[in-house]
């Protein structure tokens, strides 16, 4: 993706944010916020023999979202999954190295860290759990054609993989973004309520037709969040598949 392209999309996309996507002006907290200092591209290199490289590919591409100021990214973990590092492309398409943090096969989420300056700006974390059906939210990644594009809430609903993985109430938004994996779901205020994991064709519900895309709350990460930047990994399970409900 051409970094110009990017900043266009970037300014048009703020102009759309701080005038407020429901007439609603963001708070000033957010009214200089860069969305293009704040999602990052991911490039992560997997050994030819680790499990997932059949399944996954041992090169992975995708978008991450910094959040905070010693250039931590927040990103969906299948990218980085069994990888040893990354490279992570920044502002101006500047490239710097990143370390692995964290995986939770929980969530699904991944962290990675910067060793280098990339001039990054972080995105605050919003509240995931007031977003609902019909809310308009921004898609942002870094890459595709369209880098950034509006989208519709179309469902929350229980997510079950292949793989023993739940989430009790994914986001579902439609139109699709091709390059969604790890990329930022911002809300009215700039604020970030998803990260990109799947391209799905029923968004909107099973046996509905609707091409659309799946992501992760960022609602899960914010109570483990201090754990997996100890562990490396969330060690409880807050989701019981025998009771249909959160577990300690």
């Amino acid at each position: 993706m051409a970094l110009s392209s990017f900043r266009s999309a970037s300014a048009i996309v703020g102009a759309v944010i701080f005038l407020g996507l429901a007439g609603t002006p963001a708070p000033a907290a957010e009214k200089n916020f860069d969305i293009s200092k704040a999602v990052v591209g991911i490039k992560a290199r997997v050994p030819d023999n680790a499990r997932t490289a059949r399944i996954l590919g041992t090169e992975r591409i995708g978008s991450g979202i910094v959040i905070d100021a010693t250039g931590l990214i927040l990103t969906i973990g299948y990218l980085i999954l069994e990888a040893d590092g990354a490279i992570v492309t920044g502002p101006g398409g500047k490239q710097a190295p990143a370390t692995v943090v964290a995986y939770d096969h929980d969530s699904g989420f991944g962290l990675l860290r910067i060793r280098g300056s990339l001039d990054t700006q972080p995105m605050r974390l919003g509240d995931s759990r007031k977003l609902g059906r019909g809310d308009k939210v921004l898609i942002a990644s870094r890459g595709g054609n369209q880098p950034v594009i509006a989208a519709n809430v179309v469902s929350r609903r229980l997510f079950t993989g292949g793989w023993a993985y739940l989430l009790e109430s994914a986001i579902y938004t439609a139109p699709p973004h091709s390059f969604h994996s790890g990329a930022a779901l911002i809300g009215e205020d700039g604020r970030l309520l998803g990260v990109g994991s799947l391209l799905v064709g029923d968004a909107a519900g099973p046996g509905r037709h609707l091409p659309g895309n799946m992501f992760v709350p960022v609602e899960i990460l914010k109570p483990v969040l201090g754990e997996l930047l100890e562990q490396g990994r969330y060690r409880g399970r807050r989701f019981d598949p025998r009771r249909g409900r959160q577990a300690g």
